[in-house]
C-alpha cells in the first residue's frame, strides 16, 4: 500500500479510539466523510452530517451486549479527512467520491460513507457494483428518489436512485412513504422491489416481512440508509421528515438478518441535518454505524 491517507486523530475519529485500531494500514473498515449538500429542498444542513456523527460517536459505548464484542479493537476503523469538493458539483462531485470509494475498496477495505444529501450515494454505489458482482442495493428512506430530474438537477438528492438505476435495476427499497407518480410508474416499469410504509404496517414488520425483503437480495448487497426512514418522533433532524416511519428494534433485526445471511460489502448513511437543541439523533445515527458493523464483523 503505497499512499499514505490521512486519517483523523482521536479527538475527531469514530468511536475516539486509539491509533493502535484506527489506523489506514491496520484496519479493516474505513469511513469516508463527503460533507455534499447542493440540492437539499427543505431543511438544509447535511453537510454539517459526517462531523456531527464523529462527535456523537465518542459517547457510544466499545461493547455490544447483543453480540457481545468489541468490534472496534478486532477489525480496526480508519476514519479519512473529509473530502473537500470546493466548486465540484453534480457530477464532477459523484466523480471524486468514485474516485476515493474506489481506492479503498481496491486496497481491501469495508468502506462506510457519510454524507450529506442523498445524491452523495450513486458514487459508492457504483464503484462497489463495478467491484463486486452479484450485487443488490438495499435501500432504506421514506422517499423513492426515482425522478428523473428534480428542480433542473439529475443529480438531486430526489435523483440518486434514478441515476443508479441508469446500470442496475437490482434495488429493493424498504419504507417508502412519499413520491410521485412518474415514481410509482418507474418502480413498475423498471421491477424495482418497494416495499410501502403503509404495506409493511398493515402485513406487520414481523419475520415473515424480513424473508420477503431477503428473497429480493442477491449474495452481495450494498446498503444505503437515509436516516428519514426512521419515523420523526426519533429522528426529526432530517430534511423531509414523513410520518409513518420506523423505529430502531424492528431496523435492527432486519439489519441484523441481512448481515447474517447475506454478504454485506459496503454502506452509506446520509441526510442527517444536526440540529444545536437536540443531540440524540446524531447519537442514533453513530450508533447505527456502529450496530451495522458488529452484525457484519
Amino acid at each position: 500500500m503505497n499512499k499514505s491517507y490521512k486519517t483523523l486523530p482521536l479527538e475527531k475519529n469514530f468511536l475516539a479510539i486509539e491509533k493502535e485500531y484506527s489506523g489506514y494500514d491496520n484496519s479493516k473498515v474505513v469511513i469516508l466523510s463527503a460533507p455534499y449538500e447542493k440540492t437539499t429542498s427543505y431543511g438544509k444542513g447535511t453537510a454539517k452530517g459526517p462531523k456531527a456523527i464523529l462527535e456523537a460517536s465518542h459517547y457510544v459505548e466499545f461493547f455490544d451486549e447483543e453480540t457481545e464484542k468489541q468490534v472496534c479493537f478486532e477489525i480496526g476503523i480508519a476514519a479519512i479527512e473529509p473530502m473537500q469538493f470546493s466548486n465540484n458539483t453534480g457530477k464532477k462531485a459523484l466523480d471524486l467520491i468514485y474516485k476515493n470509494v474506489n481506492e479503498h475498496i481496491k486496497n481491501g477495505k469495508f468502506v462506510i460513507t457519510l454524507g450529506g444529501e442523498h445524491s452523495i450515494s450513486t458514487a459508492p454505489i457504483q464503484a462497489h457494483f463495478d467491484n463486486y458482482s452479484d450485487l443488490s442495493i438495499l435501500h432504506f428512506d421514506a422517499h423513492s428518489d426515482l425522478r428523473e430530474e428534480y428542480e433542473g438537477s439529475k443529480y438531486s438528492h430526489a435523483s440518486f436512485a434514478a441515476r443508479v438505476a441508469e446500470f442496475t435495476a437490482d434495488i429493493t427499497q424498504v419504507g417508502i412513504r412519499a413520491q410521485c407518480k412518474e415514481e410509482f410508474e418507474f418502480i413498475k416499469a423498471k421491477g424495482i422491489k418497494t416495499f410501502y410504509a403503509h404495506q409493511m404496517r398493515n402485513e406487520g414488520f414481523d419475520q415473515i416481512l424480513i424473508e420477503k425483503i431477503l428473497q429480493t437480495l442477491k449474495k452481495n448487497v450494498y446498503i444505503t440508509f437515509d436516516v428519514d426512514y426512521f419515523d420523526p418522533s426519533i429522528m426529526p433532524s432530517t430534511g423531509t421528515p414523513e410520518p409513518n416511519g420506523f423505529y430502531w428494534d424492528e431496523t435492527m433485526r432486519l439489519l441484523k438478518k441481512v448481515c447474517a445471511e447475506r454478504n454485506l460489502v459496503g454502506f452509506d448513511v446520509v441526510e442527517l441535518a444536526p440540529r444545536k437543541d437536540y443531540s440524540f439523533p446524531d447519537f442514533m445515527t453513530a450508533k447505527l454505524i456502529y450496530k451495522i458493523l458488529n452484525y457484519k464483523f
